[in-house]
């Protein structure tokens, strides 16, 4: 039998919520959310992130800057290349 997630105990943010936590504009929170790179659900036309995915998403960040595939790109200051 399919494993069934309880989901009274999943918290949701805004959009607006989850740019404050995450320090970017609304437009970056949906960017991420369209692309595919942040799930939300949406609910009419408003989204709502889960905040496991929120945390998911910092954290996968934050380890990849760690190992050197952070935001700096060949080229631009701050990468390896530039140098």
């Amino acid at each position: 039998m399919a494993e069934q997630q309880n989901f009274a105990d999943v918290h949701f943010l805004t959009v607006s919520e989850v740019a404050e936590v995450m320090r970017v504009s609304k437009m970056t929170v949906y960017r991420l959310v369209h692309s595919g790179e942040l799930p939300a659900v949406r609910f009419g036309r408003s989204y709502r992130v889960p905040e496991t995915a929120v945390q998911r998403f910092l954290r996968a960040a934050f380890l990849d800057e760690a190992e050197g595939e952070g935001p700096s790109s060949p080229g631009r200051p701050g990468s390896a290349e530039t140098a």
